[in-house]
Parts: structure tokens; C-alpha cells; sequence
């Protein structure tokens, strides 16, 4: 019964993850690398061969869990022949293995959207409530920085707007790595914190709101037509870590798009022009997120205050106090681990909402 299950489990998997369409994906493209003209376009090149990687990877990972299933159906056939009980623990452990990579690999096949392969830019702001909002958005940023660690992406931080009696009031960080944007693009929303705060000396429960907004990084060559005089370009001087370069310059840059009064800011890099540069990659990422969402024809067309957070219904809820829960409302999925979760087990939220929309 369980050998069908597992069949049964690998069939769905390959309808999801077409191995046939991407080996012919792969062909097309290295019969195209074959070409003697191959390198003129060197950017085209470039992107080709991020492509072909990325489904060598694909490739490799199906054949590898196909493998996996072979193996376990040699174990079940060999201790059904020798009638040996004692094999029953290691098939057991190798099918539940199974199950996690193979269900690993089909959320990943759910990840077809546009920029879903892109890296992805996340800015978190604390909602009122003082230094005890500040600490659970310290709290959020630290659960995304070691759910990022946990899949072996890089984190660049952006800007870092902290405050000297405690926690942050916003952050803006990139994850890079290949599906960072597709994996994270639901956790777009806010987030609410219920924990008794170590900031109320009669140890009162406190429930704190946290804003995570979600974007892809685009690709550069995505033309956005941003009209230069919508723009107001401020420097001011930097804070927080970096060492002697920090509160020396003027190097941080702060951007604001005066027809939707976006504001968007960089300070972390050592440079005013490199600061410019991220600053309007998170720019020209959210005005092309708000004119898909407005569906409008072009950017132009953005009017309105799209600067303020929504702080409407939660899309999750971390309980510290009277229990311990984490809840999200949108899939009903819950872990009674909140510590686990802080500490960046979100995969289990991150994948029910992906499978929710597929």
C-alpha cells in the first residue's frame, strides 16, 4: 500500500515537473550556444546560460528523486522476498525522505509566475506600539534572514533604519537566489505579535503589528519609463553599523515619487551613486508591482498615496502568550513551535499558500 502511495506521489510530481519539455528547452538552448555568433549578444549569452543552469538543476534534481524511488522499491522487494522485518525502519526512513524532497520539488514546479525566479527585495516597517512594535519588526527580519540562510541565499541589506533605545523601525534587504521572489512574493502583508513585552514592567501582553512588503528584483533589461521630475532625490547622512565611512558623508540617498509619494531609501552602501542605484531598483520594482496591480497601460498613470501601511485584517498571527501558536489566516495553517518559526521554519506557511493558488 505504501509502495502505491509512493507511485502514485512520483506520477503527480512528474506531470507537474514536465522533464520531457525542459530536456528540450536544454537542447534548444545549447544547440544555440553551439553558434559561432553565440557571444555578440554578450547580455543574451549571459541570461541563456543562467537559463541552462537552472534547468541542468531541475533536471538533475528529478532524476535524483527517481532514483531515490527505485532504491526504495528494491529495499521493499528484497525484504519481501527474504521475509526480513528488520528492513521495515529503513524503508520507513527513506520514504518519509522521499516525501520531503519530492514535495520540496513539486512547490518548487508551482513557482511559474513572471519574476517568480527572481531575487527579491522585502521591506519591513513596525506598526505603532513604540519600542515593543520596533523589536517584533527586529524580530521579523531576523525570521526571514535565517529562513533565507536556511536555503542558502545571500541577504543584502538595503537600508536599516534602527533606533538607539531598541528594535528597528524599518529595514529593506534583497534575497538572492534563484526562486527567492516566487517563495516569498505571499508573505506580503502584516504580521501580528502577541507576546508579553519586555518593554512593560507589569508584564502585560502586548500585541504588535509588523508591515512586510515583497517585490522582485527586475531584470536590467526591463525598461521603466520613470519621468525624471516625478522624482525627489534627498541626501542625508548615514547611521548605523559601518564603520568609519558611516556618519561621515552624505552618502544615503532617499527617493520619493511624487505622483504616488512612494518613498524609498539606501544607506548601506559606501557609496551616494551605488546608494542611488538600489534605491531606485526598489523604486522602479514598486511602481511596476502597483501599475500590474492598477492594471494600468503605464507608470504615468499611477496616481494616489500609495506611501501608507494598510494595517487591514492579518495575514498571519505569532502567539508567544497565553500559548504558543503561529496561524495564518489565509490557509488556516498552524505550528504550535513559535520559537522554531522565529528562528526561520516557514516553509511549511510558505508552501500551503503556494499550493492554495495552484
Amino acid at each position: 500500500m505504501r509502495l502505491e502511495m509512493l507511485l502514485k506521489f512520483l506520477k503527480n510530481s512528474d506531470n507537474l515537473f514536465d522533464v520531457s519539455e525542459l530536456t528540450s528547452k536544454l537542447g534548444d538552448i545549447e544547440a544555440i550556444s553551439q553558434h559561432e555568433n553565440f557571444w555578440e549578444d554578450h547580455e543574451r549569452a549571459q541570461k541563456l546560460l543562467k537559463e541552462k543552469k537552472s534547468l541542468e538543476n531541475r533536471i538533475n534534481e528529478f532524476q535524483a528523486i527517481a532514483t531515490k524511488l527505485e532504491d526504495i522499491t528494491v529495499l521493499i522487494d528484497l525484504a519481501t522476498e527474504e521475509e526480513d522485518e528488520s528492513l521495515i525502519p529503513e524503508i520507513e526512513d527513506a520514504y518519509d525522505q522521499f516525501l520531503k524532497e519530492a514535495e520540496a520539488m513539486r512547490i518548487k514546479a508551482l513557482l511559474v509566475g513572471e519574476y517568480d525566479a527572481n531575487n527579491a527585495i522585502i521591506a519591513i516597517h513596525a506598526g505603532s506600539g513604540g519600542l515593543d512594535a520596533q523589536d517584533c519588526a527586529e524580530m521579523i527580519v531576523r525570521m526571514y534572514t535565517r529562513w533565507a540562510e536556511r536555503k542558502g541565499y545571500k541577504i543584502k541589506t538595503l537600508d536599516y533604519n534602527s533606533d538607539n533605545e531598541g528594535g528597528i523601525k524599518s529595514a529593506t534587504f534583497m534575497i538572492e537566489g534563484e526562486n527567492a521572489y516566487g517563495y516569498l512574493k505571499n508573505e506580503k502583508g502584516v504580521h501580528r505579535i502577541v507576546r508579553i513585552s519586555p518593554y512593560d514592567s507589569s508584564g502585560r501582553r502586548h500585541t504588535s503589528f509588523v508591515s512586510l512588503d515583497v517585490m522582485p528584483e527586475l531584470p536590467d533589461d526591463i525598461a521603466v519609463s520613470i519621468n525624471p521630475d516625478d522624482l525627489r532625490i534627498d541626501t542625508y547622512r548615514s547611521s548605523g553599523a559601518g564603520g568609519q565611512h558611516v556618519n561621515k558623508t552624505d552618502s544615503a540617498i532617499r527617493i520619493t515619487h511624487l505622483p504616488t509619494n512612494i518613498v524609498v531609501t539606501c544607506q548601506n552602501e559606501r557609496s551616494q551613486h551605488q546608494n542611488k542605484d538600489y534605491a531606485m531598483k526598489v523604486l522602479m520594482a514598486k511602481l511596476i508591482e502597483l501599475q500590474l496591480q492598477e492594471h494600468k497601460d503605464k507608470i504615468d498613470d499611477l496616481r494616489g498615496d500609495y506611501s501608507q501601511i494598510t494595517w487591514g485584517s492579518q495575514i498571519r498571527s505569532y502567539v508567544f502568550h497565553p500559548y504558543s501558536l503561529v496561524k495564518d489566516h489565509r490557509t488556516n495553517a498552524e505550528m504550535g513551535n513559535v520559537q522554531a518559526v522565529m528562528d526561520g521554519d516557514l516553509d511549511y506557511f510558505i508552501n500551503e499558500k503556494l499550493k492554495q493558488k495552484n
